[in-house]
Formats: structure tokens, C-alpha cells, sequence
């Protein structure tokens, strides 16, 4: 299967992979695409239409502003986010922005418009981008569908699925997890070996540690900034940050006979992670934003409690984590919009119960058995966020999913692989799942606990 971990694991920003970093890397193709055909001095004007999920939740999940600054010319993995919000806010007050950084229109907040209750046939989280002339002539329109994860697809590529993005050849393909674990027999490779395999056609492996290494060094700047910030989140819940008095109390506390103390910081962990990208911080997809806490929360459990932690053991927990989730892409789906929040925080935790169940000396059968009992255990769990924001019940819901993702590791790496519901079924049966699924429940802010409970 021609994807790359790396294609997974992304450096963005908050709130969401799918609202926020989908919606830039979408308007930025845009105004490269009017840069190529040598349109861009001609534009007087752009209008962003958002349909669907990003319709009903856009404000919410900073879907205008990330619109604005993909227009700016900023890309997720670069653009500062201490100086995201004052460059939206300067484009709202001047009612004016520089096409791809260097080219003024007129741009003024109806130019953005989100259609709560339209969507476009290929995706719940479609767009449609049109430039005009300063006589109003259309120059140029395109859509796009941020599909998961913050990948996007424009109108010509929605014939074939994002999941297959390249025809690379790789040494040991596969999209199933019979297929991978079919390959580990033939070859009596453990999964990340097998994974790193197929990184090779794309990078040397000097390269794909290095890449890995600086995924792991993104994440633990994130769980640290978390950790070291106060405050309330920005939206109309008020939601206080809680990662940080929570850390001092555990250092304070230091119960070393505690038999849960290790849960306590795994709790920690993804709490911080999903404070900083409730608050529009610099995170990894993992493999998405709103889930962005659980791999991140497992590694450094195992990194702070594991003995002989070491970076080999990173590069292989991400190694394996990517794997399942290129397994989940390909029978499912990451996102929130399309199969509700079991894509998100269900395949998080099967990644990240995965990657850990890898690293603690797991078979391949225990490595799958962990991931099928990871997502098998977030069925029908639904994507349902307060005011649309990515706080409630996003951030708790990540602490819970790391806890499972260790206790799924623990359990199958205890066991002898063998178990009745392999990760292929689950896989096919969350997917049927999220069809089955309201679109209230679909990261609408229209169901369940949005519905419930009245923002203040």
C-alpha cells in the first residue's frame, strides 16, 4: 500500500486536523493553483464556501481563520500559531489580506460562508473556492474535501480514494490486517521492521528515524507546553486548562506505591496534548486532532515507566501505531464527519494500543490482537462536541482512550494472539457502523451532548 507513516503522523495546529489544517492546506493549493496559472495579480476577490461538518462546526473548529491564513500563504507545519490569531484579526479589522502573501485583495467575513445544512456529494467536509476579477468575472473555481486527518483531495482526485496518494512500490504491501500479518509469517519480520521496509522506497532509514525522531520531539514539546500553560480555553464554554495544577499535584503528591500512579500521568499527558490543540497549539495528527493525545500519551508512558526506554523503541511504537492506521484508512475512516468520533478516537487508541503492545515484546498476533481490542472497545462511540469546539467531551475523551490503549496492550501481550474478533472485522464493522450513524451524530454539534447541554 503506497502510504507512508509520515503521511499519518503530521506536524498542524488546533482545534482540528479535518477543520483546521484541511481547510488551510485546501485554500493554500487554491491560491498556488491560481499562482500557476499565472492568474493571481488578476484576483480581486475570493469567496470560501464551507459545506457539511465544516459548515456546522467551522467557528467552532477555527475554520475561518484557517481558511484566511491558507490564503495568507501560511501551511500548518510552518505557520506560527502565536501569530495565526492577530493575522485573522487584522485581516477582519482592515477587511483587506494578501493573496499567497504578497497579492492585496478586498476580503471582508462574508466572503467566508458556511452552509450548515448543504454538503457536496464526494464528503461531509467539503469546500468550494472561487476567485473573480475586479469586474466580478469568475477566474478560476475549485472544490476540495478535507477527508481525515488533515488530508485534502481537490475535485480530480475524488475518483480514486486519498488512502492510496502515490503508486510507489513498497517491499511488503498491504491494507488489511490479515495481509500484514500474512507478511510477518512469510517473512518472520516483527510489524515495525516490516513497516520500516516500506518506508525505504521512500526515504533511507537514517532519514526515516530522523523523521520519526522529530515527530516524537513535536509531540513531547506539546505535552510540555500543555503542561506549563494556564488558563481558559477560547470559545463561549469557558472551559478552564487543567493539565497544569494536575501536574503540579502529582509531583507534590509522588506516591511511589500508588499502583496507579502511572495511569494518573497517562491521564496527564493526553490532557495536555488536547488543552494545547483546544487552544490552536502546535500538535501532531495522531492521526487526527481531536485525537491527537492518545499515541503521544502512550509513548511517553512507556518512555517515562518502560525500563531501557530508548529511541529505537520510538521510532517502533510510531512505526507499528502507523501501520494500523494506514489499516484503518483503507477499510474505514479517520474522520469525525464520516464514521463519527470511533474514527477518531477508536483508531487513536487502536494505533497507540498497538504501538505500545510492539514495543513491550509483543508477537504480531499480540500486536493485532491489542489493536482490534483498541478499537473494538470505541464502537459507535459519537462525535458530538459542545459549541463545536474541540473541548467538551473531546480532551477527557482523549485521557480515557490512552488508559484503554494501555490496558489493551497489557492484555494481549498476556495472551497467546489467539482471540475471535480479528481487527479486519472490527475495522468493517465500525465502518458500517458510521454508516448507519445519524449525520447529528457526525461532528455536526447537533446531537448528543451538543444538543444537551446549553452553551453558556
Amino acid at each position: 500500500m503506497s502510504i507512508s507513516v509520515l503521511d499519518l503522523f503530521r506536524v498542524g495546529i488546533g482545534p482540528s486536523s479535518s477543520h483546521t489544517v484541511g481547510p488551510m492546506r485546501a485554500a493554500r493549493a487554491f491560491v498556488g493553483r491560481l499562482e500557476e496559472q499565472g492568474l493571481l495579480e488578476e484576483v480581486a476577490g475570493v469567496r470560501a464556501e464551507l459545506f457539511g461538518s465544516l459548515g456546522a462546526t467551522g467557528h467552532g473548529h477555527g475554520s475561518v481563520g484557517a481558511v484566511v491564513m491558507g490564503l495568507a500563504g501560511e501551511e500548518p507545519h510552518l505557520v506560527d500559531p502565536v501569530a495565526a490569531a492577530p493575522l485573522v484579526e487584522r485581516v477582519r479589522e482592515e477587511g483587506r489580506l494578501r493573496l499567497a502573501g504578497r497579492h492585496d485583495i478586498a476580503f471582508r467575513a462574508q466572503d467566508v460562508v458556511l452552509h450548515r445544512r448543504k454538503r457536496l456529494p464526494f464528503h461531509p467536509n467539503g469546500m468550494l473556492f472561487t476567485a473573480c476579477d475586479a469586474d466580478g468575472q469568475e477566474l478560476a473555481r475549485r472544490e476540495y474535501y478535507s477527508v481525515g486527518g488533515g488530508s485534502v483531495l481537490d475535485e480530480d482526485e475524488t475518483g480514486a480514494h486519498v488512502l492510496v496518494p502515490d503508486t510507489t512500490p513498497v517491499a511488503h504491501p498491504f491494507t488489511t490486517g490479515a495481509e500484514l500479518l500474512d507478511a510477518t509469517r512469510r517473512t518472520g519480520m516483527r510489524i515495525s521492521d516490516l513497516v520500516l521496509a516500506n518506508e525505504l522506497s521512500w526515504r533511507t532509514e537514517e532519514q526515516v528515524r530522523a523523521a520519526l525522531l522529530e515527530v516524537w520531539a513535536v509531540m513531547q514539546q506539546c505535552v510540555a507546553h500543555g503542561l506549563g500553560t494556564t488558563g481558559v480555553l477560547p470559545g463561549g464554554l469557558r472551559v478552564r486548562r487543567r493539565a497544569a495544577a494536575l501536574h503540579e499535584r502529582l509531583l507534590a503528591e509522588a506516591d511511589e506505591h500508588d499502583p496507579l500512579r502511572a495511569m494518573e500521568w497517562v491521564t496527564l499527558y493526553a490532557l495536555a496534548v488536547n488543552e494545547e490543540n483546544a487552544g490552536g497549539g502546535r500538535v501532531v495528527t495522531a492521526p487526527t486532532n481531536g485525537a491527537a493525545g492518545i499515541v503521544p500519551a502512550v509513548l511517553l508512558y512507556q518512555q517515562t515507566f518502560g525500563p531501557g526506554a530508548c529511541d529505537d523503541d520510538v521510532v517502533r511504537f510510531l512505526l507499528t501505531a502507523g501501520a494500523v492506521g494506514m489499516i484503518i484508512k483503507a477499510g474505514a475512516s479517520i474522520s469525525g464527519a464520516e464514521v463519527g468520533c470511533q474514527g477518531e478516537v477508536g483508531s487513536a487508541c487502536s494505533m497507540a494500543a498497538a504501538g505500545l503492545a510492539e514495543v513491550l515484546g509483543g508477537t504480531p498476533d499480540q500486536v493485532e490482537n491489542a489493536a482490534e481490542i483498541g478499537i473494538e472497545h470505541n464502537l459507535g462511540l459519537t462525535c458530538d462536541p459542545i459549541g463545536g469546539l474541540v473541548q467538551i467531551p473531546c480532551i477527557e475523551r482523549n485521557a480515557v482512550g490512552a488508559v484503554k490503549a494501555v490496558t489493551a496492550a497489557r492484555m494481549a501481550v498476556r495472551g497467546d494472539g489467539a482471540h475471535h474478533v480479528t481487527l479486519d472485522k472490527a475495522i468493517r464493522t465500525m465502518r458500517a457502523t458510521g454508516a448507519d450513524m445519524k449525520d447529528k451524530y457526525k461532528e455536526t454539534a447537533r446531537g448528543g451532548l451538543a444538543l444537551n447541554i446549553v452553551e453558556c
